[in-house]
């Protein structure tokens, strides 16, 4: 990435402002070109028609409107979920999410973007489809927080009325977001910002796999964000081949990171657990993780697994997660199932990148164009 233009969305206040005055600009004109660059109707810095028309051009010059070089996106779920694979600068393609919930009985419309902390994966759980692609790079604060201003801008302008619902941002997509903490907890900084999207913390979940540093980090730097723990299974002996990272931290100092965070913080850690059929969802499981889940801030959030393809799993029927949700309520556990989204787009972590691989993303938005035309005509 060295010799790239910087993306304005990682900009540093102070450098920006050093850029402005070396051209002679008033010190106003920072917060006025960040705050310009986050409105959602702003595709480019040409639509800054605040600014005066040689500023702009300097800023074309200077800077990236956005490091996603290009996108492709396709819906499900009547419109309600939308996957993208971006791709870099670079060469290097990552994975969002949008999916919308409608309001229901208490529940206020949400929406929900899930974003990528790395290109690839060194994890390497075997039932993921971004680990079995394995490791590419670190992404940048400014390739995080571009993520969240994609589906912030036409068409979608997800995050456009905050008034209408809440939204969350949560660290789910690809990559392990404490492998990469220092520009994870830049980019959470970024979307917090005020002068920006001034997303706020509480509605931020990093999700991990198990990086106890970073989470006793997280305590330190970012206790108003939520953790989730991508726990999927209760023994040593299991997650060592369902989470290989579990060989470096294994469950019990996991979770006693887990309730360090949830003691100090004062908030509930998620523990997130994908039922994998025959596996994981056995009686002994489950009784193992109500012993984690017990007697601290805790939720776990049971995902029927997207089986990725040629995997040698399936997710676990309806039936076995009724049974599996009864046991752990039985033993005193609050316990919740995810709702399934995007399953005919490959909305599983990494399985609309590898079914792309190799192709480049206008000759597949062309074929789904001219597929799309062709389903309308008949």
């Amino acid at each position: 990435m060295a010799g790239a233009q910087p993306s304005i969305s990682d900009a540093d206040v102070r450098s920006l402002a050093a850029w402005l005055e070396a051209r002679g600009e008033p010190a106003y004109r920072t917060a006025q070109i960040l705050a310009g660059v986050h409105r959602p109707e702003v595709a480019g810095f040409a639509d800054l028609t605040e600014l005066p028309v040689a500023l702009r051009r300097d800023l074309a010059e200077a800077w990236r409107f956005s490091s996603i070089a290009d996108s492709h996106v396709i819906g499900a779920d009547g419109g309600l979920t939308a996957k993208a694979v971006h791709e870099l600068a670079d060469g290097q393609r990552i994975e969002s999410v949008l999916m919308e919930y409608q309001a229901r009985g208490t529940m206020a419309r949400r929406t929900t973007i899930c974003i990528s902390s790395q290109a690839g994966c060194a994890v390497n759980c075997p039932f993921c489809a971004t680990g079995q692609a394995g490791f590419g790079r670190q992404l940048t604060p400014a390739e995080i927080v571009d993520q969240v201003l994609h589906w912030h801008r036409p068409p979608w302008r997800a995050l456009g009325d905050a008034s209408a619902g809440h939204y969350n941002i949560v660290f789910m997509g690809m990559g392990e977001p404490l492998n990469n903490a220092d520009r994870v907890f830049e980019a959470v900084r970024l979307l917090n910002d005020p002068e920006r999207l001034g997303i706020g913390a509480r509605h931020i979940t990093v999700s991990t796999s198990g990086v106890v540093p970073g989470m006793d980090r997280m305590v330190d730097e970012l206790p108003q964000v939520n953790l989730a723990i991508s726990l999927h299974a209760a023994t040593d002996a299991l997650r060592d081949e369902l989470v290989p990272i579990n060989r470096k931290w294994p469950v019990a100092e996991v979770v006693a990171a887990g309730r360090r965070f949830a003691a100090r913080t004062r908030r509930r850690v998620s523990l997130e657990y994908v039922m994998i059929d025959g596996l994981n969802d056995t009686d002994e499981q489950a009784d193992g993780l109500i012993e984690h889940a017990r007697g601290w801030r805790s939720h776990v959030n049971l995902i029927p697994l997207n089986p990725t393809p040629g995997s040698r799993w399936s997710g676990t029927p309806a039936a076995g997660i009724e049974r599996f949700v009864r046991r752990l309520r039985d033993g005193g556990i609050s316990v919740t199932v995810r709702d399934t989204r995007g399953r005919e787009i490959d909305a599983a972590c990494g399985q609309l990148h590898a079914q792309l691989a190799g192709r480049s993303l206008r000759d597949a938005r062309n074929e789904r164009e001219a597929s799309a035309a062709v389903g309308s005509e008949g």
